[in-house]
């Protein structure tokens, strides 16, 4: 191979948004998605959805993308290279959120006005089960193993523990005002419940189910009834949390082991949801009320630049 064809194909593969992958964002007042190139820092391709698109998670492989259109009632299945939204699927009322089964069939959806979690079948396009859970359910979460499924509920301010084989709730743990988002850490060891209202994170020790720690946020000069955390993401060795607070307009940076906030990122209004891109080099963080996306160099712990999106930006995701 010459030099210069070397050289042209370096250059070639360099550019690949295969090699820089992509950051997807819901834009629930536009009805639209924005595709981020990660590599130039901007919006390629703006797509239509339904009404009021929250939560988005692609499967395994990339091929499809879910959408909770949540005024439209209904879950979208999105083929990413055309943008071709291919059919829907059942999901009960007002999905929000949902977790993909790590079987990569099984979708476990939060329907917010009906108090249930909705389990369904991507393949048949049947619903499997819809669990009754507490009032206004909204986060959900799956264990890494696949055999617990989290739903938190809003009002009732509990996160319910759900046995993905029977598919009945086995326990309901208290957490503080108005839970939002839920993930497994620590190779799922333990689960992490932000509270909106409550401005905490709860830590649970997952085989218990017993609270065995929380996270408290105080950003010099916002008062403590804006620092709201609900999104947050934890780096590859899981070391430190990144949550975003909301109207607070910044991102907390904690140390996993301790609990302790380290750090506070000013990033844009209203920040709501994160996604790191493929190396979790980058964050990338949803800011509803100023309509844009800050992106954060992890190791430095710095906005480095801001993104215009839609109008009130929620959902983030990362494909590669």
């Amino acid at each position: 191979m010459t030099l210069r064809l070397t050289t042209a194909l370096c250059a070639m593969l360099t550019a690949s948004p295969l090699i820089a992958g992509e950051i997807w964002v819901s834009n629930e007042k536009d009805d639209t998605l924005s595709v981020i190139d990660i590599d130039t820092l901007a919006v390629i391709r703006t797509l239509p959805t339904g009404d009021r698109p929250r939560g988005i998670t692609f499967n395994q492989d990339y091929s499809r993308l879910y959408i909770c259109a949540s005024d439209s009632d209904t879950v979208q299945v999105m083929d990413p290279e055309t943008g071709e939204i291919l059919h829907n699927l059942p999901s009960g009322e007002d999905p929000e959120q949902f977790v993909l089964h790590p079987n990569d069939r099984h979708l476990y959806i939060a329907n917010e006005d009906d108090a249930i979690t909705t389990v369904v079948d991507t393949e048949t396009r049947t619903v499997l089960a819809q669990i009754d859970v507490g009032i206004e359910p909204e986060g959900m979460a799956i264990s890494p193993d696949g055999t617990i499924a989290i739903t938190t509920s809003e009002t009732t301010n509990m996160a319910h523990w759900i046995d993905t084989g029977t598919r009945q709730l086995f326990a309901n743990t208290l957490v503080d005002a108005r839970p939002r988002h839920a993930e497994f850490v620590k190779r799922g060891t333990e689960l992490w419940v932000s509270a909106e209202i409550g401005g905490t994170i709860s830590v649970f020790d997952t085989a218990t189910q017993g609270e065995k720690g929380k996270i408290r946020f105080a950003v010099k000069g916002v008062h403590p009834d804006r620092v709201q955390p609900v999104g947050f993401e934890l780096t590859a060795d899981e070391k430190t949390a990144f949550v975003a607070l909301g109207p607070a307009n910044h991102v907390a940076v904690v140390n996993a082991e301790t609990y302790e906030v380290e750090d506070y990122i000013l990033v844009g209004r209203r920040v709501w949801h994160m996604a790191f891109n493929g190396d979790k080099s980058l964050l990338f963080t949803t800011n509803g009320v100023s309509g844009d996306v800050t992106v954060i160099d992890v190791a430095r712990r710095k906005p480095i630049k801001t993104i215009k999106v839609g109008r009130f930006p929620w959902g983030a995701a990362f494909r590669p």
